[in-house]
């Protein structure tokens, strides 16, 4: 088995014997494999209870990084809490927070499975884009999730009115049984009475995916969240990131207006650019460039694109559950069936083509899914004394 410390390069890594990450009052985490490098790294670990009592299982440890401030990190509690509370077969459970020597990991399930992201970044290394039928089966999964998590209720049975904010392709997981789940409320917003508001000059968002209003540091509701699902859509349909230059007009980065909105404010989550180059492409992005990135899309699927895209939350679906109902209709006049069994067929079939690394030198942010022959050997390995472990447990 290869040695869990020689993991020390990725953010996640084990601080004693036998893969040992930390312990808890309750649980103890030892260290499976890496997950996602990012801003905020994601590993898989084993959880056994400490006293005992309940099965051991794995679990998705992500470690938020925060600054000491009382407030924020009240802030990340609060948000761990209201994630707690969604109970749906289409988000991923949050376990809750543990606290290690002042660092936060948040808790989640564990499914099998790999991001959208690197579904979709397998299809294009095989020239080629998700069908049709399967982008919008997952963009409709995901729909039916946020219609959950908006009316979900409170303590005190009001709606939470929970908004996601970083709907994009690293927070939707494709499980290899055609489960689609959304991942990361760690940036949800809440009308919940007593919550803690975000600071006016802090942009809290996937911004690559973000909504106008968001960007113009407007209050969002659930409707913000339907724009970053349509932008995902669109670039699963398309096999282009809608934002992506020059096709999009926008500013030098150097322009002053660029310049004065990145002195106004500042992301809470690194991006790919700056937010003032990425507030100008998405408030310059319209129905011709709709137009443009869905050129080959079907005539009915670019309506609910242009829909979910309008620059106005007022124009845009007002809910999640009609754009959802939309999504399905459309899947349901294909004549075919597509549900779970054939979402599972179509994700194995993208894995099993896959490329390796050494043929196309990309390599996907998510880790262990372009596995190289000997970490394929090595995976086959650690998965055989897992399954001992578990036996003898």
């Amino acid at each position: 088995m290869k040695d869990p410390s020689n993991n020390d390069s990725f953010p996640i890594h084990p601080t004693g014997p036998d893969g040992l990450l930390f312990e808890g009052p309750a649980y103890r985490y030892t260290f499976v494999s890496p997950l996602l490098d990012a801003p905020d790294p994601m590993a898989i670990a084993r959880r056994t209870p400490v006293k005992g009592e309940g099965a051991a299982c794995r679990v998705i440890l992500k470690r938020v990084q925060m600054p000491p401030e009382d407030e924020r990190r009240q802030r990340a509690v609060e948000e761990v809490r209201l994630a707690t509370r969604l109970r749906h077969p289409g988000i991923v459970q949050v376990y809750g927070l543990e606290d290690y020597q002042g660092v936060p990991y948040v808790v989640m399930e564990h499914t099998e499975g790999v991001f959208l992201a690197t579904a979709m970044e397998t299809a294009l290394l095989l020239g080629r884009t998700l069908t049709p039928a399967h982008a919008v089966f997952i963009a409709a999964e995901v729909a039916d999730a946020l219609h959950y998590a908006w009316n979900s209720q409170g303590e005190d049975g009001r709606p939470l009115h929970l908004v996601h904010r970083a709907v994009s392709p690293t927070s939707i997981r494709l499980e290899f049984s055609g489960r689609v789940t959304l991942t990361d409320f760690g940036v949800a917003y809440s009308r919940m009475v007593g919550r803690l508001d975000t600071p006016s000059k802090v942009l809290r968002a996937e911004l690559a995916y973000a909504a106008p209003e968001v960007m113009r540091r407007q209050k969002p509701d659930g409707r913000a969240d339907l724009y970053s699902l349509g932008m995902v859509l669109l670039e699963m349909l398309s096999g282009q990131y809608p934002l992506d230059p020059p096709d999009v007009n926008v500013p030098y980065s150097g322009s002053s207006e660029v310049s004065r909105y990145n002195a106004r404010v500042r992301p809470e989550r690194p991006s790919w650019t700056s937010p003032g180059e990425l507030a100008n492409r998405i408030l310059s992005f319209g129905p011709d460039d709709v137009e443009r990135v869905a050129a080959q899309v079907p005539e009915p699927l670019k309506c609910i694109l242009h829909k979910a895209l309008h620059a106005h939350p007022d124009d845009r679906y007002q809910t999640a559950g009609e754009m959802r109902d939309e999504l399905r209709a459309w899947l349901n006049g294909q004549g075919q069936r597509f549900g779970l069994s054939e979402a599972e067929a179509e994700l194995g079939a993208l894995l099993r083509e896959k490329p390796p690394p050494q043929e196309t030198h990309a390599f996907p942010i998510e880790k262990g899914v372009l596995p190289t022959p000997e970490e394929e050997a090595t995976a086959e390995e650690e998965a055989t004394e897992e399954e001992t472990k578990d036996r003898s447990e």
